[in-house]
């Protein structure tokens, strides 16, 4: 037994709390690959799985009160801030009960009663976006703090360059959270910059880069409380970038072509983010192989739930289709 419990501020029902929403990223995901794969949902999307330790950890430190803005690869994002999955899976499956009232879709989620102010299918639109709202909360004094999610691949977009820097010149309440999983759409990173870490880029803006393994739920967490607690006392903003792997390829569409079956197979079998942590919760008696066996039956059973209500639903009306299309 460790002493992980004094190592961390986390409490044993907030560690398994973070262990279980991964757990629920992944189930979540691997339906609706299963349904997408059977004509129910349409379109593409584009799968995390791999990569919940970096949603779940960065989402830890924030409020409710406090903001994410989301990339393609959001449905992570979307279940760590504190959407419901049943909302979702009805969005995925064109229902008028999701949260977009299925015109979003998979790219396009927002709750914003949880501070999820929503994904987008444009490389690197949310930095801009997460800027506005922190630049909202700074002006009218509203507290709160804005985390922005994006891949390695915005990282070359000028959106990003023009959000940091205003972002850094105005001292605005924000964490760049670059999630770098080594690929962008069709090639490595190391083909698509000659800086060795993104995050050495904050230098160019005189904010903190900081790195983090993004497959260590408790470092994420971490890194992200720091930047969270320098953006919320007027510091600024910090750009972090953790280090992980997606499972599945850029999106449903995608052949990976640019790497190997065997580097696919490493990382599942050495770094997996939910067996990792699994296995330190064991170690550290946080957790017991029966409650980790409960908390399989229940994620599967809020599958089961989510699939049933989404199917169950009503299909959006024609009379609405250019309904919510303007804010």
């Amino acid at each position: 037994m460790t002493n992980l419990l004094k190592e961390t501020s986390h409490t044993s029902e907030q560690l398994k709390k973070m262990l279980y929403d991964m757990m629920v990223i992944r189930s979540f995901e691997e339906m609706v690959e299963k349904l997408f794969q059977q004509g129910k949902i349409h379109g593409t999307m584009h799968l995390c799985i791999g990569q919940e330790a970096t949603a779940v950890g960065a989402c830890v430190p924030l409020t409710i009160e406090d903001k994410i803005t989301s990339n393609h690869r959001g449905h992570g994002h979307s279940i760590a801030k504190g959407t419901k999955v049943k909302g979702m899976m009805a969005e995925l499956l064109g229902k008028e009960t999701g949260y977009c009232k299925g015109k979003g879709g998979s790219m396009h989620i927002a709750d914003l009663d949880v501070g999820n102010l929503g994904a987008n299918g444009i490389v690197a639109a949310g930095l801009p976006l997460g800027v506005g709202a922190a630049l909202t909360s700074k002006m009218k004094k509203l507290g709160y703090v804005v985390v922005c999610f994006f891949g390695d691949g915005a990282s070359n977009e000028g959106a990003f360059h023009e959000a940091l820097n205003l972002a850094a010149v105005w001292d605005l309440p924000v964490v760049f959270f670059c999630e770098n999983n080594l690929y962008g759409m069709s090639a490595s990173i190391k083909e698509m910059t000659r800086v060795e870490n993104i995050a050495d880029r904050g230098a160019a803006y005189g904010i903190p880069g900081v790195i983090v393994d993004g497959n260590d739920v408790l470092a994420v967490a971490e890194a992200t409380q720091k930047a969270v607690e320098r953006a919320r006392t007027g510091e600024g903003p910090t750009l972090i970038e953790a280090h992980t792997y997606r499972w599945r390829g850029h999106s449903r569409s995608d052949a990976r072509k640019y790497r190997t079956r065997e580097e696919e197979k490493e990382w599942r079998k050495m770094r997996d983010p939910i067996a990792l942590f699994k296995e330190q919760l064991l170690k550290a008696g946080v957790l017991t192989e029966d409650e980790f066996s409960d908390m399989e039956q229940q994620v599967a059973n809020e599958m089961d739930e989510a699939v049933e209500f989404a199917e169950n639903s009503k299909e959006p009306d024609l009379e609405t289709l250019m309904k919510d299309i303007f804010a």
